[in-house]
């Protein structure tokens, strides 16, 4: 049983993640959601993981909203990918439940604080404002994090905002830089490797044929995920990048890993949140930080479904 704290900004494929962290209770206690301006305004991510939580019938897990932008620069939001709401198309209403109080930042600090050394994992699925901010609250948290399983950056694959940065990371930087040079275990899962994870159609179609909240939801916003691809760059399935870092938790026989020296590029204007990954160590079994460089798709999909059909 990993004890998790779910830091996000759904998002299409946030909520996508949040279905699968809500569905596997027997492997995930979810201490809290806590959310973060990014793919849309803050206010507008923190409905959103209350109205997922709600189609999952998790009304158990807290929800604790966070930052309302970057550390440095101007927010930067992804709209024009997850639909005005941040859900795509997906049915809104006013959860039952709403917000906790206590900003994210504080909630991650105190949670780590509370349990012991090395029992509180985070996943991070959108920019890393809410843990920068906790690490340079209380830097003490670094060695008490089991890991830190994070969607954001790229290699080989360039970049999906920008020619070569990743959205989460360059809609933080300045924040990035500081959690991946604090110290603190990372374990990332970039375009890299997310690419290789895509819903085309025969995969969103066995998710369709799941008759559960969760999985009807999950089809929705995965359509609307396959019409962007489809219009955008001509691609037949959308790749689901947040849930592979649910997926690497509960499975991580799915995964590849390769240990690296990762830097995030904050000074210039051309190559802003650019991640640069170096496998050429002197001693990679002192590296702090894992890069995931392979997945079984159709593995992730199998693990998806079984568990959506919970």
């Amino acid at each position: 049983m990993t004890k998790l704290i779910f830091d996000c900004d759904p998002g299409v494929d946030d909520a996508v993640a949040l279905f699968l962290a809500f569905a596997s209770p027997q492997d995930l206690e979810i201490l809290a959601i806590t959310t973060v301006a990014g793919n849309v305004a803050a206010d507008l991510t923190a409905r959103n993981a209350a109205v997922i939580r709600q189609i999952a019938g998790r009304e158990d897990v807290p929800i604790h909203a966070g930052a309302q932008g970057p550390l440095v620069r101007a927010p930067i939001e992804a709209g024009h990918f997850h639909g005005e709401s941040g859900l795509g198309a997906l049915p809104l209403f006013e959860p039952a439940r709403g917000l906790d109080e206590g900003h994210a930042a504080q909630v991650i600090i105190d949670l780590v604080m509370a349990h012991p050394p090395g029992a509180v994992t985070i996943a991070a699925t959108g920019p890393l404002t809410n843990l920068a901010l906790a690490i340079r609250i209380q830097p003490a948290i670094v060695s008490r994090i089991a890991k830190v399983a994070i969607m954001g950056g790229a290699r080989r694959e360039g970049g999906n905002i920008t020619a070569s940065a990743e959205y989460n990371i360059y809609a933080d930087p300045h924040a990035a830089e500081l959690v991946f040079a604090s110290g603190v275990p990372c374990v990332v899962f970039g375009l890299d490797v997310t690419h290789q994870v895509r819903a085309d159609p025969a995969r969103t179609a066995a998710i369709a044929a799941i008759n559960t909240p969760a999985a009807q939801a999950s089809t929705n916003l995965l359509e609307f995920s396959n019409a962007l691809e489809r219009d955008i760059v001509g691609g037949t399935g959308a790749p689901i990048h947040d849930p592979c870092v649910i997926a690497w938790l509960l499975a991580p026989h799915l995964f590849t890993l390769r240990p690296c020296d990762l830097n995030v590029e904050t000074a210039s204007p051309l190559t802003l949140g650019h991640t640069a990954v170096e496998f050429r160590l002197a001693d990679p079994s002192a590296a702090t930080v894992l890069w995931a460089t392979e997945a079984d798709a159709d593995g992730v999909f199998a693990l998806l479904n079984e568990r959506l059909a919970r």
